[in-house]
């Protein structure tokens, strides 16, 4: 029996891989007819009497690009007053892309966001520290806690509302238990932390989990930010076109939420298209109404395996590498941010190391460490040792900064001159004030 929009699965609905795919097929046709009230799909899914997934096999990935080009509206596939809420995604690659959800489709998002392996309950207060704003990230967080019962803390991390001094304030007074944010952020609050003195790892002891996402995020960083706090990092996948996309199990491993959409990996180079092996994630969202997605490029690079997990999900396990074709050639060789933040998160903790920047030239790799002068030429060395056994003795220099020179401490404690707009002052005040509507 097919399932209608409301009966969405459980993990647990299913025990193999040839389960799931009895799952999505049950729901594949309703996927494309919904694509076909799409002015973009509109007649590209027919087939008569071919199979569903024969139909989808068939149609050519949708790219970022085409998304651009029908901003607004031109794949809805729904009418308009049935939308609940509109987002654009943070155009790190080029122009925003738009998408759009009905109260159905949330209901969804919700759903896949809070599939935390350790979960979000009445008793949790959640602070919400991504962008609110036209993304969906943060919005997506607090649905998914309210669903839970969770008390959420709207702590925007674009809002001068919310400077590093106020995050600490929050996290300490409040109890705060669980967060959402990006994994820069732990880092920059056990430097703040420090700055109003307090100790990460000893004075919150309501936290009981970071859940991170939104930038790629290697085991030294990883281990090193759950190290600081004394608490579980639990990351997340997703986009604002799509919503979560991936979610950590038990056993630590990211899997694919494959009872939720249909997910394919390409081969950008020989353009074959497969269920797992490294590529770009191709989504085709299963329960989505106000904007049906086919085989949509997320231009993502990624390693998918269907490889059997301890956790017994039955669902595919991916590796997110970050975005396709990122990095820069110094010599002969093509450097990475996501492998020299390994090798910077893999120096020995007590150097205290948390902020790191670099600069890829042709003929040079500059590094930048925040680094306590005791440590200085231990950090030093050890890192130029890791960077030329892993590239290579290409040309290369490392300074070794004090604290507070690449994250100023200003940052750390300062609090951000906010105020309501206004027009009258009096005598002893800054009326220059009254255009910072901000």
């Amino acid at each position: 029996m097919s399932r209608t929009q409301g009966d969405r699965p459980r993990i647990g609905d299913w025990s193999s891989p040839q389960e799931l795919t009895r799952l999505q097929d049950e729901r594949l046709p309703v996927v494309l007819e919904q694509a076909e009230r799409s002015p973009f799909y509109r007649g590209r899914t027919e087939g008569a009497g071919a199979p569903a997934r024969a139909r989808l096999e068939q149609l050519v990935p949708t790219t970022k690009q085409q998304l651009r080009d029908n901003y607004p509206f031109g794949m809805l596939g729904v009418e308009k007053r049935q939308l609940a809420t509109y987002h654009e995604s943070s155009g790190t690659a080029g122009t925003p892309t738009p998408s759009y959800y009905t109260a159905e489709d949330w209901d969804d998002l919700a759903e896949r966001y809070a599939r935390k392996h350790i979960g979000i309950g009445p008793e949790d207060t959640f602070l919400v520290r991504t962008p609110y704003a036209l993304m969906i990230t943060g919005h997506l967080a607090q649905a998914a806690a309210r669903s839970q019962g969770a008390t959420v803390v709207p702590g925007d991390n674009r809002s001068l509302a919310m400077p590093y001094s106020r995050v600490v304030r929050v996290l300490h007074g409040l109890g705060v238990s669980l967060t959402w944010s990006m994994p820069t952020e732990p880092l920059i609050w056990a430097a703040a932390a420090r700055a109003a003195g307090l100790e990460p790892g000893k004075d919150f002891p309501s936290l009981r989990a970071l859940f991170v996402g939104g930038e790629p995020l290697g085991p030294a960083r990883r281990r090193r930010i759950s190290e600081i706090w004394g608490v579980p990092v639990v990351e997340e996948y997703g986009s604002t076109e799509t919503g979560s996309l991936a979610g950590e199990c038990p056993e630590g491993r990211l899997h694919l939420w494959a009872d939720r959409a249909v997910f394919e990996v390409l081969d950008p180079v020989t353009g074959r298209i497969g269920p797992d092996g490294a590529g770009q994630l191709l989504v085709t969202p299963l329960y989505r109404e106000a904007m049906p997605l086919l085989r949509y490029n997320l231009e993502d690079d990624v390693e998918v395996s269907t490889e059997p997990c301890p956790c017994g999900w039955a669902l595919p396990s991916v590796r997110v590498l970050g975005r396709a074709g990122f990095g820069h050639r110094v010599g002969a060789m093509k450097v990475s941010q996501s492998e020299l933040e390994q090798l910077v998160f893999s120096l020995p903790a007590d150097y205290g190391v948390l902020f790191w920047r670099a600069r890829a030239q042709p003929e040079l790799l500059t590094i930048e460490i925040e680094v306590e002068d005791s440590a200085r030429d231990l950090a030093r060395a050890a890192l130029a040792a890791s960077v030329w056994e892993a590239y290579g003795r290409l040309p290369l220099r490392i300074d070794a900064r004090p604290p507070g020179s690449l994250v100023p401490r200003r940052a750390l404690t300062g609090v951000h001159d906010v105020v309501k707009p206004r027009s009258l002052f009096g005598a002893d005040e800054d009326w220059d004030k009254a255009l910072l509507y901000y």
